[in-house]
């Protein structure tokens, strides 16, 4: 019997802590109007003293796990994307699995950055459809507030914090997780990184205060890569596919920028009215991005049985990919 891979259920959280646009103005030299047309943020969520990647990577999985109609001892594999880890050792997702109680499942942190929700996904799918396994936790989650420069105007309007998670299971009908594309380019990596902190660079006195364990970042260089490959990323999974933008339901893009989000669905001629954005409540939450969005879209409606949608994303590295899913 041919098996297919099926999201059976989502779930997501954010911390309650909100910083606006007016907040930041009492930080750094910025203005509600520059983040806001520039970027479409408008606020962000900011964990709290204490929280980890893990505590709001342990709420998503639950609401996951709830809506999909199993428990953590169903589980055969735990992936969590993530930059942000509770710790260098162990994974996050070691962490995450002892949580859960999910002591049959497998588990693996991921680093592609905003792209690692849909690398996830991608890894799961072809784990269940190869009959490897049966049912995969993925993870996107952020805690980028711990590694973001507030002294840094460009970057610290950009980011916050949250989890998004996905159950994805065997299905014995045709559909589900029709295709994944995935691709990088490390060339390009110096135009957004966090320079120091590892064992090449590791902390010391001579950069632990000159803002190397930060988020550096060259936006016109990040800008510009964004565009063609979030672009590149969707035309060549619908060409792959043979499936038409008027055939798409909806796009969940990576919310980094709503400018890059406008030139995705331009590229294929796909109208905003059809693009899931929540940007301006969450700004960029890097690999919790999609699958934030994604829970979002299924509980308010936006995608149903039978339609089709698709994720693509872009981020540090650089990586990029995308998915196209019948729901």
């Amino acid at each position: 019997m041919n098996r297919f891979a099926r999201i059976l259920g989502t779930g997501s959280a954010v911390p309650d802590e909100i910083l606006t646009n007016a907040d930041l103005e009492k930080i750094v030299d910025t203005s509600d109007e520059w983040i806001t047309t520039r970027t479409g943020i408008k606020e962000r969520r900011i964990a709290p003293p204490g929280w980890a990647s893990s505590d709001y990577a342990l709420i998503a999985s639950e609401i996951a796990m709830k809506t999909a109609g199993i428990t953590a001892k169903n589980l055969d594999m735990i992936i969590v994307g993530t930059v942000t880890p509770d710790a260098p050792l162990p994974s996050t997702a070691c962490i995450l699995q002892n949580k859960l109680g999910a002591v049959n499942a497998g588990v693996v942190d991921l680093v592609a950055a905003c792209s690692g929700f849909i690398y996830g996904i991608a890894f799961a799918k072809s784990m269940i459809v190869t009959g490897q396994m049966d049912n995969i936790l993925v993870i996107g989650v952020e805690t980028l507030s711990r590694i973001v420069n507030w002294k840094d105007r460009n970057t610290c309007v950009l980011f916050g914090d949250g989890a998004g998670a996905a159950v994805v299971g065997v299905s014995h009908k045709p559909g589900g997780i029709l295709d994944t594309f995935l691709k990088g380019d490390g060339s390009l990596s110096h135009l957004l990184e966090v320079p120091a902190g590892g064992g090449r660079r590791p902390l010391g006195p001579d950069n632990m205060n000159n803002g190397d364990r930060y988020i550096h970042m060259d936006g016109k260089g990040v800008f510009k890569s964004a565009v063609k490959a979030m672009g590149d990323a969707a035309t060549n999974i619908l060409k792959r596919t043979g499936v038409n933008s008027g055939e798409l339901k909806l796009m969940i893009p990576h919310q980094a920028n709503i400018r890059i989000i406008e030139a995705t669905a331009k590229r294929i001629k796909l109208p905003m009215e059809r693009v899931f954005v929540n940007i301006h409540k969450y700004g960029n939450t890097s690999a919790a991005s999609v699958p934030i969005a994604l829970d979002e879209a299924v509980r308010e409606g936006r995608v149903e049985p039978g339609d089709k949608i698709i994720l693509v994303a872009f981020g540090a590295g650089f990586t990029w990919g995308s998915a196209l899913i019948e729901w």
